[in-house]
Order: structure tokens, then C-alpha cells, then sequence
């Protein structure tokens, strides 16, 4: 098990999928990152969710979502991780990937390698792209997998940004089967 510390504790214990999450740098106030008053982890990071939702800015267009998404599958086929369910939201990503190497150094190539080349198509030069800090929660076990992958296949759908998940470009779901199972139905009521 490794552990950093940059604003928030990191926890990766080996050999357990990774629900990870990162957004455009300003895509949200700083005093949106967390709710008022107390809330649990999960319940602080839905409340996040739904504001990054609801901010329809970003420029994760059709061109750097491609970008995006290329730099998933290729870093799976290089064998950094396992790539489970993704979105490529207008201004932030979730995804499910189990590490093959450190987490740091993986989160730092893809960042890194998305922002340099997200910056060059749009034309930006000296501006960050990304948030610094990412959202990561460790997987428990196969039913919380099977919500959070649920989860995020659906983001589009609680987001106003497609009909059904499959209908979403920027998703892993967009390349299954149109049967859609009742967990990935449910996401939204979660």
C-alpha cells in the first residue's frame, strides 16, 4: 500500500481498482470542493459532481475529448493499468483504472501528456489546463465497482447530456451492448 500527501490524503492499496476523477482548472470555485456543513466523502464528492455538472463550460470539445480518451486506452495498452468505465465529461473526467505502476507518477503522465497536448490544439500556451489536485477513492470490493462504474457511465444522463448512456460519445459505455442493466438504470437515484 502507498500513501502520498498533497491538499488531500492519498490511499493505493496495491492491486485494487481506483475511481479517480479530475477537472479543468477552474472549472469550480474554490468553495465549491466541498459542501457546507459536514458531509461523508461520498456525499462531499456527489455534491462536487453535481456542480461540475451543472457548470456547462469547459473545453473538453469533440477534439480534446478524443485526445482524452486516446490517452486511457493507450495507457492501458501499455500496460500502466486495467481500464474500466470512463466519461469524458465537458469539464472533468471519471474513470475506473487498476494501477500497474504508482499512482502519482501515472495521474502526473496522464495529466501531463493531456494538458501539453489539449493546450496545443487549442491554441493555449502558459495557462494550466487541469485541476491540481484529483478526487481518487479505492474500490472495496465487486458491488461498489459495479455502482461506481454504474455511476459514471450514467454522469451524461444525470448531466442533461444524453437520452441513455450508450448514446454518450465520450463513455465507455458508448462501446456496449445497447442492454443496459438495472445498476447502470439506477445511477442517478444514488
Amino acid at each position: 500500500m502507498t500513501a502520498t500527501r498533497r491538499r488531500l490524503p492519498h490511499v493505493y492499496p496495491e492491486g485494487r481498482w481506483l475511481f479517480l476523477t479530475w477537472c479543468l482548472h477552474g472549472a469550480l470555485r474554490t468553495d465549491e470542493f466541498a459542501p457546507p456543513g459536514k458531509a461523508s466523502a461520498g456525499e462531499a464528492f456527489r455534491w462536487m459532481d453535481r456542480r461540475l455538472d451543472a457548470a456547462r463550460g469547459g473545453v473538453l470539445g469533440d477534439k480534446v475529448a478524443a485526445l482524452v480518451e486516446e490517452a486511457l486506452k493507450v495507457g492501458a495498452e501499455w500496460g500502466r493499468y486495467e481500464l474500466g468505465p470512463f466519461v469524458i465529461m465537458p469539464n472533468h473526467v471519471h474513470a475506473l483504472i487498476l494501477p500497474k505502476m504508482e499512482v502519482a507518477r501515472l495521474m502526473r503522465s496522464l495529466k501531463g501528456y493531456t494538458a501539453r497536448e489539449a493546450n496545443r490544439l487549442l491554441n493555449r500556451t502558459g495557462q494550466p489546463f487541469w485541476q491540481k489536485e484529483s478526487y481518487d477513492h479505492w474500490v472495496r470490493d465487486a458491488d461498489e465497482f459495479l455502482k461506481i462504474g454504474a455511476y459514471i457511465e450514467k454522469n451524461p444522463v444525470c448531466a442533461g447530456l444524453a437520452a441513455s448512456p450508450e448514446a454518450y460519445r465520450w463513455s465507455s459505455a458508448f462501446f456496449v451492448d445497447a442492454n443496459v442493466d438495472a445498476a447502470r438504470v439506477d445511477a442517478c437515484a444514488t
